[in-house]
């Protein structure tokens, strides 16, 4: 599958990822601190957290159908569909929880809430291995555009001398 959102030869949508992952970790870990008897401020902290992770999650989920766009059936590739799978899931159990807390005067976590968001970074922990095996996939299917004085040296007429200094 090729990407059409690219960062010098590299796809967006993997690298997006962390994003909205990392915030969920963040989100798990105030809950747990308020769950184990934290102050009260952790679980609001946390349910925030959990919010601004599913809006993360969201642009990533465009960036990942903008990718999806073109590919003709029969010649998906499945790890790039597993990954957006994955990570929808993810994201589903923490909307979930976020849902159910939202109704809550203090949207502080319960254990069973904790729990959930524990699974869903489990899952979340497969999108990530899943899009690190994309981005490998990437990295050899196209190399890395030139930075620097290297791409200078690709326009037409130009010419750069790229000289590197010499180890002792």
């Amino acid at each position: 599958m090729e990407s059409r959102l690219r960062v010098q030869g590299h796809p967006i949508q993997p690298m997006l990822v962390t994003f909205p992952f990392g915030l969920f970790v963040s989100a798990a870990v105030f809950d747990l601190a308020d769950v184990v008897g934290g102050p009260a401020f952790l679980g609001e902290v946390g349910y925030w957290t959990a919010v601004a992770a599913l809006v993360a999650a969201a642009l990533t989920t465009v960036a990942g159908m903008v990718d999806l766009w073109d590919v003709r059936a029969g010649r998906a590739d499945r790890t790039a569909l597993t990954f957006n799978v994955v990570n929808a899931v993810m994201a589903g159990l923490f909307l979930l929880t976020c849902l159910v807390r939202a109704q809550a005067p203090q949207r502080g976590a319960t254990t069973g809430q904790l729990v959930t968001e524990l699974v869903a970074l489990v899952v979340g922990a497969v999108g990530v291995a899943l899009g690190a095996r994309l981005m490998q996939r990437s990295d050899r299917s196209h190399p890395a555009e030139p930075t620097g004085l290297e791409a200078l040296a690709e326009i037409p007429g130009a010419t750069v001398e790229i000289s590197r200094p010499r180890p002792f």
